[in-house]
């Protein structure tokens, strides 16, 4: 049996998003299949990294009434209308610049998701369970957004 060597892969992509409300769910799922596709990874993984510290990348399902059930979750955490220190410009006095949006909501959801996401790819599809998809969750829109994507593993050509 003759072995063939496959080369390895590294690719990076950023994903650029243009979010529509104050928070929002944005599936990206297929945006990351065309990526592993194009990359000709056969087996390694995909990193999904949210640039920005009020938005986040979770992985659960894309219905409707659960997204709408982990908003109000969301809200119920941390108050859109909260009192926040970190809009407060008296106690503040780090990282300030001009034109600051009062976010302390969104920054404290963020932390609640986290950044990032790590995704298995195998025969060179994006492994995911029946249900699962990926998303930018916007914390704190609309915005202009990006996903850093990072892809190892070995080639299928």
């Amino acid at each position: 049996m003759e072995m063939i060597a496959s080369a390895p892969v590294c690719r990076h992509h950023v994903v650029r998003i243009a979010t529509r409300r104050h928070s929002e769910f944005v599936d990206v799922t297929e945006r990351l299949r065309a990526l592993v596709a194009d990359a000709g990874l056969r087996a390694g993984f995909v990193n999904v990294q949210s640039l920005h510290t009020t938005a986040a990348v979770v992985v659960n399902e894309h219905e409707p009434l659960l997204l709408d059930d982990f908003d109000a979750l969301l809200e119920r955490a941390a108050p859109r209308g909260g009192i926040y220190a970190h809009d407060d410009p008296r106690e503040r006095t780090v990282n300030i610049t001009g034109g600051e949006r009062i976010n302390g909501h969104g920054h404290c959801r963020a932390l609640l998701l986290g950044a990032s996401a790590g995704l298995n790819v195998v025969d060179g599809v994006l492994e995911l369970g029946r249900w699962q998809r990926v998303f930018l969750a916007e914390m704190d829109g609309p915005q202009e957004r990006q996903l850093s994507v990072v892809i190892v593993g070995e080639s299928a050509r």
